[in-house]
Parts: structure tokens; sequence; C-alpha cells
């Protein structure tokens, strides 16, 4: 419980560091896309395949489940979304993201803090912690939302895709389906998750790293730990937000 509470405790400390205003906005915004592009944009191909093939598989498992006369086929395309829409394309991809983001973050700032770079810049009078760490949690949380939309629209494709190469239903029960009795609210739901989720990964891996220590293999176990610890805290908070929000 001690170590937990040290944690919770550093963790506050550096967060009350990361979110001040930054010296200069224009180094700032130069930061944000720089990050953007290396955490979020570099993660779409990853993304956008393990989508694909996700929506695919839904909907053969669907189809070959429902084998009853008495109920429709465009419960295929229903099905299909909402197993997108609500779990798949923001808890099952933040878990792949904090894999992808997560070692990438907590290994360049730890290595930068046992190399002491990060030393360097606060003998310089630099907040280390708002300029490396604040870009980052800003670009993967304001744009995630829009990389989940993405995922759930490349699922939907999938399943498309394996429809008109198959031929279990026809496209015209597929769609019919994806418009059957939808929840607008649903997708905000699932926007917000993912941008709560990505704000976790990336705020706790930053953590992890600005914290490293023990050389080389200190950084590896700080990775370890960051991706370890954010897969936990994310699935525990899917369940609160669920509880709140559904």
């Amino acid at each position: 419980m001690k170590q937990i509470f040290q944690i919770a405790g550093e963790y506050y400390q550096l967060m009350m560091r990361v979110f001040r205003k930054p010296e200069k906005w224009e180094l700032f915004w130069k930061q944000f896309w720089k990050e953007a592009e290396k955490l979020v944009i570099a993660s779409l191909p990853l993304v956008a395949i393990i989508s694909v093939f996700i929506g695919a598989v839904i909907v053969i498992q669907t189809a070959n489940n429902l084998e009853s006369p008495f109920i429709p086929k465009l419960y295929v395309g229903v099905m299909a979304r909402e197993s997108l829409v609500l779990e798949f394309c923001s808890t099952m991809v933040a878990l792949i993201l904090a894999g992808k983001i997560g070692s990438n973050i907590s290994s360049e700032i730890g290595s930068m803090r046992i190399t002491e770079q990060i030393d360097a810049m606060e003998i310089m009078g630099v907040n280390s912690a708002n300029y490396l760490i604040l870009p980052k949690i800003c670009s993967t949380t304001i744009l995630s939302p829009l990389v989940m939309l993405m995922s759930f629209m490349l699922g939907l494709l999938g399943g498309g895709i394996i429809i008109a190469l198959t031929g279990i239903i026809t496209l015209a029960q597929y769609t019919e389906g994806l418009q059957f009795a939808f929840h607008q609210w649903y997708i905000f739901y699932s926007m917000i998750k993912m941008a709560i989720f990505c704000f976790i990964i990336t705020s706790l891996c930053a953590y992890y790293g600005y914290y490293a220590k023990g050389g080389s293999l200190g950084v590896g176990r700080s990775s370890t730990k960051a991706i370890v610890v954010s897969s936990v805290l994310i699935l525990i908070f899917d369940l609160i937000l669920t509880k709140l929000m559904l």
C-alpha cells in the first residue's frame, strides 16, 4: 500500500508540472504535431488492419450462430455494429495502443532520464515535464476519437467485404442491420472512452519513463510496468465509464 500511495503522489506531482502554461506556444504546437505524427498517425496502419479483420470475424461468427429461421439475418449487421462501437473500437484498440504507444513513450523518456538529458533541461530552467509530456498527452487525447471512428468504419467495411466474398448473407441485409435501431449516443460514448483511455496510457507511460532508473534494464522494466498498469486501468475505467454513461 505504501508503494501505491507513493506512486499516486509522484504521478499527481508530475501532472501538476505537466499541465502548466507552455512558455512558448509556437514550440508547443510544433511538438504537438510532431508527437501526433509519431504516436497517432504511425499507429493507424496497425489499427486499420486489425479493425478490418476483426469486423470480418465478428460477421462470420454472428452469421454462423444465427441459425434460427425466426431471427432475421439483418441482426448480423446489428450485432457487428454494436460489438464494434461499444467495445472493440474503444477498449480493444486502446489495449493495442497501450503496447504500441506506451512502449514508445516510456522508452523515449526513460532513455532521456538515464542519459541525464532531463537533468540538463532542468539545470537550464526548462520545465522538462511540460515540454516533453504535455504535447504527447494533448496529441493522443485529442486525436484518439478520430482513430476510434476510423476503426469503426473499417470494421464495418471488413464485415461487408467478407459478406461480398462468401455470401453468408446479402449486402442488403447487412446494410439494413447497420441502420436498424441505431443509437448515435454510442458513437459519442465510445469516442469519450477512447480519449480517456489514451490519456491514461500517455500520462502513465510518461510517468514510468520520467522516473526510470537503473540503466537500460531499468528502462525496459519501466516500459513493462507502464504497459501492464495502463492495460489494467483501461479495463477498470471501462467498467466505471460503462456504468456511468450507459
